[in-house]
């Protein structure tokens, strides 16, 4: 008996994009880019699926400013603006992913030691009331 678990598409658990969702995130790659696409069906089907991937407006946005920055360092061509490009799911998880790498570790936090010799004389002042307390206890009884 084969018990291979269906992988049902999208992945995450994202809400179908709406006509306005798509047009929205249309006409933030337009402005931010200054280019004028018409809104085809191909590329209203490639947004919508890219849509259904569970990006959002700020993922896109994050993604062509970053791929503008590479752009104008000289560390990527123009064509990886082109629409068809950015649009393919598996280069937009790439170019989303490699937008958010820390290129320099996270700074350390700085602990500041405990003085070792307080606590001892704290512990040990404790340990010397408990022991005249237990003395006191036993003439007692």
């Amino acid at each position: 008996m084969n018990t291979a678990q269906v992988i049902q598409f999208p992945l995450h658990d994202a809400p179908k994009p709406t006509a306005e969702t798509i047009k929205q995130a249309h006409d933030l790659y337009c402005a931010m880019t200054g280019q004028t696409l018409t809104m085809r069906f191909d590329r209203e089907r490639m947004w919508y699926d890219l849509l259904c991937e569970g990006y959002s407006l700020d993922d896109i946005r994050q993604v062509v400013g970053y791929l503008q920055r590479q752009i104008r360092e000289k560390k990527r061509n123009v064509g990886a603006l082109k629409l068809s490009n950015l649009l393919q799911p598996d280069r937009f998880e790439e170019d989303f992913q490699i937008s958010r790498v820390r290129l320099k570790p996270p700074p350390k936090l700085v602990t500041v030691p405990v003085e070792e010799k307080h606590e001892n004389t704290v512990s040990e002042k404790a340990l010397d009331l408990l022991r005249k307390f237990r003395e006191t206890l036993k003439t007692l009884i």
